[in-house]
Order: C-alpha cells, then structure tokens, then sequence
C-alpha cells in the first residue's frame, strides 16, 4: 500500500512554498512521525512529518516550488524490511550495551539541517545526543546543543569530514582571479513578503518618527535587585522587553489612536493589547505577538518571549502566532544599534524602536552624572496620530520605564 505525502494546507492566503530541506533521502525507512522535510511559505517555516511508516520515494527535488496539496513523496507501507533492523538496532545486548547500530543510521548519515548547522558552527553531531530514529541527530538536537554552548571540534576531526561541510579556504592568486564576483539565488517566499511589506507600508502610509531618551538607571537596579528571586520563582530572567511591553501598553491606554489602524474610511480603535515582539532569524524577521498584555505579569511576557524565539529558531512559528498585534516593539540594540528608523508594521499605527544603551554624560540638576542612557524612536502613520499624540505616547513610555514603580500603582 502506498501512501502519498502532500503538502499540507497552512492558512488561507498561502498557496505555495519552497521545500527547502529533506531530511530524509529516497530509499530511506521512516517512522510514523518522523520529520521529512521543511517548507518555507511567504509567512513561516513548517516542519512536514510522515503520516505512516514505510519507505519512501522523493518526488520533489531541495528548493523547488510546491503547491498546496502537491505531492512531494510517496511512502510505500508494504516494505517492512528496513524496520525489523531499525527495531534490532535499538535492542539492549544482555550485559546491557546496544547491538550495532544499522549502516543506514550511522552519524555519517546525517540530515541535512543538521550537516548544515554543524558546518556553520563547528559542532560535531557525533558529539550531540540524537532523540531521532535509532538515535539519530535531529536538527532540533543541534540547535539545543548550539545553545549550551557546544564546543567547536578538534581541526584534525574536521579534516576527516565529508567536502560537503568542510569551509574551503579563501582562493589566492589566479584561482582567485577566475573566481565569480557575485553569486545569485532565489529570494525565498518570506523575504519576498518581508520585501513587499516594507515597500507597503513606505508608499501607504503617511510614516513620520519622532525620537526621545530615556535614562536607564531605575530598570536596570531593579532587574539587578530581583533577579535572582525572579529567576528563582518563575524560572525565566527579568529582561528589559517585559518592562517595555508594559510601558507600550501604559501609554497605548492614555493614547488611544496609537492603538487604531484605518480600514478604507474607517478608523478601527482596539480595546485589547496584543503586542508584537520582532524577532530575527536566519530565515528573516518574525514578529510574533503576545495576547492580553494588559492582563499578563512581568514573568508571564517573559516566558512567551522566550518560548516565541525558540520556536523562531526551530522553523516552528506558526501563521496564528503572527496575527493580530496591534503595536510592534522591535530591539535594534541587541545588534548594538544606537539609532534607527523602525518602518510600522501594517495595518498597525506604531511602532517602538529601542536601542543599545550607552554610559553618557547627562546633566542633572545643575550636574554632569554618568547615566545608562537608551535613544528610542516611535514611527506613526500620520494620517491617523497627530504629532501631539505621537510625542506623548513616547513620553509616557519613557517615564514608566524611568520609574517602573510606577507601574505597580497604576499612575
């Protein structure tokens, strides 16, 4: 019996992508769940796994185009050879070591996300502990591994790696010569979306920025003063982006055309606050939204954050994870930006830009002092927040974040 693996419907307004990794090859067993291959659509990255056991044949080629409901692969269920060895494989010898693993699941057999990561960061899979098929390496094993800090191999093991992931070095003299001087590739769907957003969002709205400092000093003595409690308690560090989501949300409340979009010759006020987070991947910028700000705690937003960049970094975001914000706060800082023109994300009216924070000399009360100082930028669509509005929202937010206690009694 044969089954056919098609591309699964994502959401309504997608209706293509590319396959942009297998992670298995023709001829391979797979298990019932088993991860196959990764698709990028204009929105986001999904995983495909396998609906039956079997061995499967690959229809469709890494970086072609698919359309929804195409068939990429077809799963034979009537060949059970491969399985009795994965299943031999995996059973403990009597003075309890495993029999040998199958020629088919050796670490030299590796998918290719995973030959791809180790290439890019130095990291030998051997060295990683597989949860896949027969102990197998999974791409999501080499990304957690990465994130622990995993050590980059000995030179003298690179060496013995196959071509495919071993950096050549730089070409000198006339190879370097008959070297390309540029390359082309496939822009991939979702920096095609990224790319008609921004060009959107510059030629329909009437886009002004207007720009503040904000000192520092008071978040930061908290965060150093509760750190180890809050950590301790909820299991997640207090960072800088669960003040400003609440300080976005403090001043979205005292002005509320920040937190309205105009539909034809409507204007549209949201009475909820559901805040985007930009995040940036290696695929492109994501701007996942946390719900119900206004209702959640300090450890409540730091927890969605968290788990939002590691979905954005296994590929698993998802299309309901990017709809709805009604404002956008994006961190150009974390990059050591220190200013920065944020382009809205449309439909919405606003977005906050923060940056990196420097020491610099500020006067206070007739006195230079050294202060942690931040430049933040707030982008409006002018033809629904008037300069007035625009100016305020942003000084509401740098007096929360100036005196967060503030906060807690709701001034």
């Amino acid at each position: 019996m044969a089954t056919e693996v098609k591309v699964p419907t994502l959401g309504e307004s997608i209706t293509s992508g590319i396959l942009a990794t297998w992670h298995v090859k023709s001829g391979d067993y797979v298990e019932e769940g088993q991860s196959l291959y990764d698709l990028e659509t204009d929105k986001v990255t999904s995983e495909g796994t396998a609906e039956v056991a079997g061995t499967i044949d690959l229809k469709v080629e890494e970086g072609e185009e698919v359309e929804i409901g195409a068939v990429i692969a077809i799963i034979d269920e009537s060949d059970q050879k491969d399985s009795g060895k994965a299943k031999a494989s995996k059973e403990p010898m009597e003075d309890g070591e495993k029999v040998a693993d199958d020629p088919e699941q050796t670490p030299a057999k590796h998918p290719p996300a995973v030959r791809r990561l180790a290439a890019e960061s130095g990291l030998d899979p051997a060295s990683v502990e597989g949860t896949g098929k027969g102990g197998r390496v999974t791409k999501e094993d080499m990304l957690k591994a990465i994130e622990a800090g995993g050590e980059e191999k000995p030179q003298t093991d690179r060496q013995q790696e196959s071509p495919s992931t071993v950096e050549t070095p730089p070409k000198e003299g006339k190879e370097a010569e008959s070297a390309p001087r540029e390359s082309r590739k496939k822009m991939s769907p979702l920096r095609r979306t990224i790319a008609r957003r921004l060009v959107q969002a510059q030629q329909e709205t009437a886009m002004l920025t207007t720009f503040n400092e904000v000192d520092m000093s008071a978040v930061m003595r908290c965060r150093k003063t509760h750190q180890e409690r809050f950590l301790r308690k909820h299991e997640v560090k207090l960072g800088f982006m669960s003040f400003f989501t609440k300080a976005v949300v403090h001043a979205l409340k005292a002005y509320p055309s920040v937190n309205a979009r105009i539909e034809g010759q409507e204007i549209v006020t949201n009475h909820y606050y559901d805040i985007g987070i930009a995040v940036s991947t290696p695929k492109g910028l994501m701007v996942p939204v946390i719900r119900d700000c206004e209702r959640k705690t300090f450890a409540d937003i730091e927890r969605d954050i968290v788990n939002y960049a590691n979905k954005a970094k296994e590929g698993k975001i998802t299309i309901e994870d990017l709809q709805g914000g009604v404002f956008t706060i994006t961190n150009g800082g974390i990059f050591g930006s220190m200013l920065s023109t944020p382009i809205l994300n449309t439909p919405q009216s606003g977005i906050l830009g923060m940056h990196t924070i420097q020491e610099r000399p500020m006067a206070v009360e007739g006195e230079v002092v050294i202060l942690p100082m931040m430049y933040l930028a707030h982008s409006y669509d002018h033809r629904l927040v008037d300069g007035r509005d625009a100016v305020g929202f942003l000084v509401a937010v740098k007096q929360v974040i100036e005196d967060p206690m503030s906060l807690m009694f709701d001034l």
